[in-house]
């Protein structure tokens, strides 16, 4: 396969905006519109406030905290998982406030920030992905189900910036190598035999970072403790929300369905000898304590065939210097020169700011979700030859030329790609909550006793 330029590279960057924001933060879209939804009931709830927990220079209060958990149990309720133990629920809720103010903390210290031009731009494309004709109509829409507007903007802002640090701080920073994939693969046809896939959900139990033998073992008596709720019957959703550190605690640890090559060894070992509903022991890695729970078991043999496009293109990106006007007129230029004879490769070459400008703009053969939705959407429109019109993107405007298009077996590159993906995801899932564990050992962080209950 050809190695993907930085355009197509990118495109999980700008994805992670155009669908809503919600790849690695606390919560997504609708919690952010719930929670925004809920401060004013919620404070008039509580005129009275007081500090929970001091986090370096900053404060969580008790009424943000009682937001925040309003927004969690309305989450829960319409998953149909049972609630958590309040005490629970609640010390749940201020971890993970605590760290991401430490993430909002650090983003400030070290200069990742959204200004406001990036956030209503992010913004309109959440509203164009809910069917909404403009910003204003969608903030119309939202002001009208008694959503803080202004709230559900920062809420948002918080979004692009956690995936900002994880993407800086860990992804960009993962370097995964052939032979690994090669072993990978190898130790999966071993142990597999055929591509199955697993539904499973997911509880993880933090080991805090450089802990002593007293931390570790506090918290393996807290996976051992919701491993004994689980096999008593209670519900995985509402352990997982109780117990697990994992971002997705809050979904009931939901992981989705995952092929075998998705997952690590540790864990396909364990989940090929249980049944559907069925939970793991306790397993240990370098992170902490998981416990699985395979909700269902499929087999997918059939070979990968998809139609891919040999594609080139010109890009004029837009920055504080290039205005969105100014880059779509020199494109526009460009095309003039080529529909008047101008060869596309010279153009290319001297005015793309992509790195394929190098090779006459050309991107190769492309995959079906290899690009951002915009490029996409153009390319499988044109015919063989065709030229686009301007099209518009988050990285400036691109003039779109298809060469050809075949269809293709790609089941080895496929097979490849998806263990690069599982290696890549493991490794980031290990350093992101390694990070984040640095993070906060490295942080102060005082708990504040509610007073009233001291008295008693």
């Amino acid at each position: 396969m050809h190695t993907l330029n930085k355009f197509i590279l990118s495109k999980k960057i700008l994805a992670t905006v155009v669908h809503g924001v919600m790849l690695f933060g606390l919560i997504g879209i609708t919690q952010a519109a719930e929670l925004a939804a809920s401060q004013q009931s919620a404070t008039q709830a509580l005129p009275i406030d007081r500090i929970v927990a001091i986090v370096s220079s900053d404060v969580i209060t008790q009424i943000e905290l009682s937001n925040r958990l309003v927004v969690v149990e309305q989450q829960l309720k319409s998953q149909g998982t049972p609630l958590p133990a309040p005490e629970l629920l609640k010390a749940q809720m201020l971890e993970r406030m605590i760290v991401n103010l430490l993430q909002i903390q650090f983003a400030r210290e070290t200069g990742v920030r959204v200004d406001d031009t990036q956030l209503d731009k992010s913004l309109r494309r959440i509203a164009q992905e809910n069917k909404f004709s403009s910003l204003a109509e969608f903030r119309a829409r939202l002001e009208e189900d008694g959503v803080n507007f202004k709230n559900f903007r920062e809420e948002i802002r918080n979004e692009i910036i956690f995936t900002r640090l994880r993407e800086r701080e860990v992804e960009n920073k993962l370097a995964i190598s052939e032979s690994e994939i090669d072993s990978f693969l190898a130790n999966q046809n071993r142990q597999t035999g055929k591509n199955e896939e697993y539904h499973l959900a997911h509880i993880l139990v933090r080991i805090p970072e450089q802990a002593s033998a007293d931390k570790i073992q506090a918290s393996r008596t807290r996976a051992e403790k919701a491993l004994a709720e689980l096999l008593g019957g209670t519900d995985f959703g509402q352990v997982a929300a109780g117990f697990s550190d994992a971002p997705d605690a809050l979904q009931g640890g939901n992981l989705g369905w995952r092929t075998a090559d998705r997952i690590p060894g540790i864990f396909l070992d364990v989940l090929q000898k249980i049944q559907p509903n069925n939970v793991s022991p306790i397993l240990n890695s370098p992170n902490g304590f998981h416990i699985l729970k395979l909700i269902e078991r499929r087999s997918k043999d059939a070979p990968i065939v998809i139609t891919q496009t040999h594609v080139r293109h010109i890009l004029i990106k837009t920055s504080e210097w290039m205005s969105e006007t100014d880059a779509k007129k020199i494109l526009l230029d460009i095309k003039k020169r080529i529909d008047q004879g101008a060869d596309f490769v010279e153009q290319a070459k001297q005015f793309s700011e992509d790195g394929s400008a190098v090779q006459g703009g050309d991107l190769g053969w492309i995959s079906p979700g290899e690009t951002v939705p915009e490029f996409e959407s153009t390319m499988q429109k044109l015919k063989p030859g065709e030229i686009s019109d301007a099209v518009q993107s988050g990285f400036g405007w691109h003039l779109i030329q298809v060469l050809e298009r075949r269809s293709a077996d790609v089941t080895v590159e496929q097979k490849r790609q998806r263990a690069h993906q599982a290696i890549r995801a493991f490794k980031a899932d290990e350093a992101y909550q390694d990070w984040l564990r640095q993070l906060r050992d490295r942080a102060y962080i005082e708990y504040r006793p509610d007073p009233i209950k001291l008295q008693n």
